[in-house]
């Protein structure tokens, strides 16, 4: 373990070793349903989103990065997908599961923002004493995505309905952001044990990648079930809110490893490059993961119809849509701030709590007059137009 090779390699046998206890388990003694259930096949799921972000990372190696980065992004949210997914089309056939379809995708953006952003800040402050992080020109394209996505989102609460034209639009402004990056000079780098996979020579580095994403997949589609289920069926045993459990418990797992490689960054003094993790996962998430819900639905229920939403899933989607302008609207002034970072957090750590209509509507409602407020000064209204134009101008 002295090498350098072997400690990058470490943490890789540790997730397929959390990946492949699930199916073992499952040939030699299955588990209980409800906890135990979900606490196994959950830390499946860990494990394969490791193994996949390492993947994608090492990949970024041997295509080219405007197809890296698209690429990149379907990988960080290819966990998410595997709960939301599971209920989306559950959705399209069992009517009970379409307030679930939601659950997974809200809390897990939401955690990105209220939670991920300031944990950035925090441990830059606490390594190196810095207050605030500067955000430069190239996070204009990420922004200006994550502006239009959140914009449209607020329509789908209005129509009370996610639709494949849903899908449509969520999908061409990935599009959008995915080519604008690939003129794109920045590259993040490579960490811990991506590093490890990008220094073996390129044949043996691309069947490692592609294996890697296999196994992930595998693992996660093994997992994906008897988690989703493990988690209602403990709710119920529990007595507990099981759209809670769904929104809140499930994306714990499937962020851990853009949450690991954003504070690894910020560790090692690379503040910036740790918040654009966060930044880019959250634009993916608000666009291919709220479009695919749609899709997936239409898809099990056999015909083009758009997938109704209940109450809770309209507010739970405008509060989310809210964080994220209320999010965006504090980086205008290309600054983060620990000011702005105890903000969000504040603002998020209540969120899982909510459970009244005047509650969700009430913390709405305060996202959406801080970016009012926000966009009140004159500076930050001209940044918005700078990073419009920057996001636009050919690269």
């Amino acid at each position: 373990m002295r090498s350098p090779r072997a400690r990058a390699a470490a943490p890789m046998l540790l997730a397929a070793a959390a990946c492949l206890q699930w199916p073992l388990r499952q040939y030699l003694a299955p588990p209980a349903a409800g906890w135990p259930s979900a606490l196994w096949a959950g830390l499946s799921v860990l494990g394969a989103a490791f193994l996949l972000s390492w993947a994608g990372e090492a990949a970024e190696l041997d295509v080219p990065q405007g197809l890296a980065l698209a690429a990149l992004a379907v990988v960080a949210v290819l966990p998410e997908y595997a709960v939301d997914i599971y209920f989306a089309w559950r959705a399209g056939r069992a009517p009970s599961y379409a307030p679930l379809a939601t659950a997974n995708m809200t809390g897990a953006n939401r955690l990105l923002i209220g939670l991920g952003w300031a944990s950035v800040l925090a441990v830059v402050w606490l390594t190196r004493r810095r207050e605030e992080i500067h955000v430069g020109r190239d996070l204009s394209v990420d922004l200006t995505a994550l502006a239009a996505a959140s914009l449209y989102a607020l329509i789908i609460p209005l129509k009370g309905t996610l639709s494949l034209g849903d899908f449509a639009v969520f999908s061409l402004i990935f599009i959008w952001y995915a080519k604008s990056l690939g003129g794109a000079e920045e590259e993040l780098g490579l960490e811990g044990p991506a590093a490890a996979l990008g220094l073996l020579p390129t044949r043996p580095r691309r069947l490692c990648v592609a294996g890697l994403f296999v196994f992930s997949a595998v693992s996660i589609y093994l997992a994906a079930k008897p988690f989703a289920e493990g988690l209602l069926a403990a709710g119920q045993a529990l007595h507990f809110n099981r759209f809670f459990l769904v929104q809140w418990v499930a994306p714990l797992a499937s962020e851990a490893p853009e949450f690991t490689v954003a504070v690894l960054f910020a560790w090692k003094g690379r503040a910036k490059a740790g918040l654009r993790v966060l930044v880019s996962s959250k634009v993916s998430q608000w666009t291919l993961l709220v479009g695919m819900i749609p899709l997936v639905y239409a898809v099990s229920a056999g015909s083009p119809a758009a997938m109704p939403l209940d109450a809770l899933q309209r507010r739970e989607i405008l509060l989310t849509a809210a964080q994220s302008l209320f999010g965006l609207a504090l980086l205008l002034d290309r600054r983060f701030t620990w000011k702005e970072a105890a903000v969000l957090a504040a603002l998020f750590l209540p969120q899982p709590f909510l459970r009244s209509v005047l509650e969700r509507d009430g913390l709405s409602a305060i996202f959406f007059a801080g970016a009012l407020l926000l966009l009140a000064r004159p500076v930050n209204r001209a940044q918005a137009r700078n990073i419009l134009r920057e996001a636009l101008s050919p690269r």
